[in-house]
């Protein structure tokens, strides 16, 4: 017998909302064969099976820290270099926990952005949204698998200016055939 995907996941969405004090799971299967999870048992004396919920894993969230300044730069020296472009976060060979594959991704230049330029995100080579002038990028929904992110500096005519060092992460997401 097939049994639809949400009725799979919901002991885990129920166990993932309760506190542990209050993590009981009844398991009844309906007049039409559809196996339903609730948190108390049927009033209507229905029979049903209490179901033994594990405790959730949690993975506290990526630190993110500004970029530290170079000791004893100017800021006549720091015009004068190319600009350096960096993923601040995630770190590089970072793994993102079992989820719906969101994670942010954060970015630094040195020096500072001018006039118009943009930031470029890059995942596996493609372009992710539009250049922005913001360092921040809040992903949705990503493909599990390991990924290559970079970002780019971009001038007022949309041509590279420099281009940051890539960063692999290895998004962990459930799938229907494991």
């Amino acid at each position: 017998m097939r049994f639809p995907v949400f009725a799979l996941l919901l002991p885990l969405a129920l166990a993932g909302l309760e506190t542990q004090a209050q993590s009981q799971v009844y398991k009844t299967t309906d007049k039409d064969g559809n196996v339903v999870f609730t948190d108390q048992p049927p009033a209507d004396g229905t029979p049903s099976e209490k179901v033994r919920v594990s405790p959730v894993n949690t993975t506290p969230a990526t630190t993110i820290s500004a970029p530290r300044a170079k000791p004893g730069a100017s800021a006549e020296a720091a015009a004068a270099e190319m600009p350096v472009v960096s993923i601040t976060a995630p770190e590089n060979e970072s793994t993102i926990p079992k989820g719906g594959g969101d994670f942010g991704v954060f970015a630094s230049v040195e020096p500072s952005l001018e006039g118009d330029q943009r930031l470029q995100l890059r995942i596996d080579g493609e372009v992710w949204g539009d250049p922005q002038a913001s360092g921040a990028w809040q992903l949705n929904n990503i493909f599990r698998g390991a990924h290559d992110l970079s970002v780019e500096l971009l001038d007022s005519s949309g041509d590279t200016i420099s281009t940051s060092a890539t960063v692999r992460v290895y998004v962990l997401r459930p799938s229907v055939l494991n």
